[in-house]
């Protein structure tokens, strides 16, 4: 498998506050790798860095063989690289087409970005129902669905998903988690994911690191961490 994404002893402050103490983490193309933890334990500082939006203190951030930290965040983008943000930041006043095309906003290729709307509203057929609808109003779960829509129109190699399923009804993480399987299945992008719902994380992912204050406690394949004694302490309310 070709490697996509590395991180190598990353080391990331706020203010002087550790978020990141070493961090070593890898991903390869067409992989779903989940990060659990609980809040506060550096997996949504790990998306930042990627993205530009928190200089690392040090270590490096390798993407598709090439350094990536000190890149500025537009240029991430087009590299292939579209983030899911935490709480979603719709554009509430605008309608459902026009925050979809805003994650186009780095593309000039008019007839492909109709092609990659079609695909988003295909795979989402809510959106399609509330096309012409102002964003503030959809539920909670019609949002989630639509900012993955919009970071999909950006046509990302690497899509990066800040707690998809936070204030979500559970019959919408379900379907949610059905299309983050399918996008990584049906159009070869890969995933990383945060995730503070740990089961949904490891059902749907290859492979997953679990963190703690910062650091990197426990990794592997997330149907063997499923089953570990200390993941299902930890991270899964007891026993499944």
């Amino acid at each position: 498998m070709t490697q996509l994404l590395s991180f190598r002893n990353v080391e990331l402050y706020y203010d002087h506050v550790y978020a990141l103490k070493g961090v070593s983490i890898e991903m390869n193309e067409g992989e779903t790798v989940a990060l659990i933890g609980a809040n506060g334990a550096g997996k949504s500082s790990i998306l930042r860095a990627i993205t530009g939006l928190r200089k690392i203190r040090s270590g490096e951030i390798h993407y598709m063989g090439e350094r990536l930290d000190g890149t500025p965040a537009p240029e991430i983008v087009r590299k292939g690289i579209a983030m899911v943000p935490e709480g979603r930041r719709v554009f509430p006043f605008m309608s459902v087409k026009d925050n979809l095309l805003m994650g186009a906003f780095t593309r000039t290729d008019k007839v492909e970005i109709q092609q990659t709307l079609d695909s988003v509203l295909e795979r989402f057929p809510r959106l399609k129902e509330r096309f012409g609808q102002q964003a503030g109003t959809l539920s909670g779960g019609e949002q989630q669905m639509m900012v993955i829509g919009r970071a999909l129109m950006a046509k990302p190699r690497l899509l990066l998903l800040d707690e998809p399923s936070l204030g979500i009804a559970p019959k919408l993480v379900q379907d949610i988690a059905r299309a983050i399987v399918a996008i990584s299945r049906d159009e070869g992008v890969s995933v990383l994911l945060v995730e503070q719902n740990s089961r949904m994380a490891l059902s749907i992912s290859d492979r997953a690191y679990a963190l703690s204050t910062g650091a990197v406690v426990l990794s592997g394949e997330s149907r063997a961490l499923m089953g570990d004694e200390r993941i299902k302490a930890a991270y899964l309310g007891g026993e499944l």
